[in-house]
């Protein structure tokens, strides 16, 4: 089971692509997959759009921008669930549209049905969604009710629909009971832990991450559509609003749904994106979401052409003329996406991450446990030796989901040769009421002695029990906790680590936004972190002179 709230058709989807796609590594089958995503959800935006506008130009201006954009063309060759949730919308979209165009009442019916389903079939995968959902739902509804076709039959047929389309999160529960996964998320076995995992209570329901609000992207995303979709492109989404209401022959209502959207979810999605994304690695994680928004404006962006150019032929007599216009337009507007963009979104030669968890991993002894810690090493270090088979003699142990009452009782017998002394850890050991019964770092270290323990990257600096007990000696990006009564000797010590990783990636090489850039800067800094280590017991006050400068030599060299 994924992270919450679970992603259930994705993860089926995926495990569908690792099946039946049988080249590359699963990695690349997974990617293959979400590019195949993203490539229907561009083929149905033309059509949305086409409908819409009556005008193929208008479609392929509106496929074109959304397919070439830096974040869809990114994460359209990523393992992510963004492909996915971009052809839902476009899916809604095409389908609203086609609700709108439809003449008779029995087609309206069927295509609203059609619609439940995939609004309950687009909740198994990405939530942000909802807000999309509900505003087409209200405007469905609405419709049926003003020409008298809403019924309490129509109503009961709609809600099984949705239910039907919510029946992929069935997995949750059965994935959970069976319990054969090397990991998990959640304890879904239970009328409480599905909806703690479903409503994202270990995040923060209406929130990406547990923090207060620290600053509003919606300025973030404003500039964003400036400098990646242009100008133009604003003020051609602006000029289909514009010429719609100034035509009342046109879609108003289908563009005001849209607009409906686009305005309703970037408003909220900018009240609940409490992570600073002044920073770079915050802002990468926040701009994805942007791409549910903009693929609103390249569908209106498309209509305000077809708009525009059907005012302009109906005023100038030449229309061959206007219609090679349009198209020499969308086509350069199109170009101009794809050569701006491709050189950024080419990572046909990128194993940045790959090359780092395969270094950590193979860097290790025999018998390893790793205590990971975030998500770099956490998901790399684990597709690697769950996925590929990568070193299957070491134990992954991840210090945050150790704090999570469900952690151990779901993995620990995954984990063989790894012994807790308790079901939750937490600084305080002690033995709940409840029958809980917490650990601390210090008991954990001691009861697996006889195997060697890393840390990777960094300790929860809530528990430091550890130190009573043990040290901290640089390994790589990682650090070994040794026991206290061992003597550090530094001349052993480099010899064993000063080449642990075969890394050959320039310093600050890639966007501060991007994983690789975490990765790459993680491998450099590796290099320098024996030197500090050695350099800090060097200000040891009790050290005689003489073993102080053997110490500053073996640091500096």
């Amino acid at each position: 089971v994924a992270h919450p709230p679970g992603y259930p058709l994705f993860t089926l989807l995926a495990k569908l692509g690792m099946v039946l796609l049988p080249i590359g590594s699963i990695a690349y089958r997974v990617n293959l997959l979400c590019s195949f995503f993203g490539a229907v959800a561009a083929s149905l935006l033309f059509s949305t759009t086409a409908r819409l506008s009556g005008s193929y130009t208008a479609g392929i201006l509106a496929a074109g921008l959304y397919s070439f954009s830096r974040l869809t063309w990114q994460w359209s060759i990523a393992a992510e669930v963004f492909s996915l949730n971009n052809l839902f919308v476009v899916m809604l979209m095409g389908l609203a549209v086609e609700f709108h165009k439809a003449k008779t009442d029995s087609k309206r019916s069927k295509i609203s049905l059609y619609g439940a389903f995939c609004c309950g079939l687009s909740l198994c995968n990405q939530h942000t969604i909802v807000l999309y959902i509900i505003c087409i739902v209200v405007w469905v509804l609405g419709h049926q009710f003003m020409h008298k076709e809403l019924s309490l039959n129509y109503l009961l047929k709609l809600v099984l629909y949705f239910t039907m389309g919510l029946l992929p999160y069935s997995y949750l529960i059965v994935s959970s009971y069976f319990n054969q996964a090397q990991w998990t998320w959640g304890d879904q076995t239970t009328i409480q832990g599905l909806l703690t995992h479903l409503l994202r209570e270990e995040y923060g329901t209406f929130s990406l991450v547990k923090l207060p609000l620290v600053s509003s992207p919606l300025k973030f995303q404003i500039n964003h559509m400036f400098i990646e979709m242009t100008p133009v492109v604003q003020g051609l989404a602006v000029l289909s609003l514009l010429l719609c209401f100034a035509n009342r022959k046109c879609s108003v209502s289908i563009v005001s749904l849209f607009i409906t959207m686009l305005f309703g979810y970037s408003l909220f999605f900018s009240w609940r994106a409490n992570l600073d994304i002044t920073k770079p690695l915050f802002l990468g994680v926040v701009e994805r979401f942007w791409m549910q928004s903009n693929i609103v404006v390249c569908a209106l962006a498309g209509h305000g052409l077809a708009l525009l150019m059907r005012s302009i032929r109906t005023k100038l007599p030449n229309k061959d003329f206007i219609l090679c216009i349009e198209w020499i337009f969308t086509i350069a507007v199109v170009a101009h996406q794809i050569q701006t963009n491709y050189s950024v979104c080419d990572q046909s030669s990128n194993y940045v991450v790959d090359n780092f968890a395969r270094n950590i991993l193979s860097s290790m002894p025999q018998n390893a446990i790793i205590l990971l810690r975030g998500d770099l090493p956490g998901n790399s270090l684990r597709y690697l030796h769950y996925c590929e088979g990568l070193r299957a003699d070491l134990s992954l142990v991840d210090q945050e989901m150790m704090t999570y009452e469900w952690y151990l009782p779901k993995t620990a017998k995954h984990l063989a040769g790894v012994h807790f002394p308790g079901t939750k850890w937490n600084p305080v050991s002690t033995k709940h009421p409840d029958g809980t019964v917490t650990f601390n770092l210090q008991h954990f270290l001691k009861v697996n002695e006889n195997r060697e323990t890393f840390v990777c990257i960094g300790l929860n600096e809530g528990d430091p029990t550890w130190k009573k007990t043990h040290s901290l000696w640089p390994w790589g990006c990682c650090e070994k906790l040794v026991s206290k009564n061992a003597v550090f000797n530094a001349e052993e010590w480099i010899a064993l680590t000063s080449n642990l990783y075969n890394w050959t990636e320039q310093h600050g090489k890639f966007e501060l936004s991007s994983w690789e850039a975490v990765a790459n800067e993680e491998m450099w800094e590796a290099r320098v972190k024996t030197a500090f280590f050695i350099f800090d017991l060097a200000e040891s006050p009790h050290l005689t002179p003489s073993v102080k400068n053997q110490l500053y030599f073996y640091s500096y060299q």
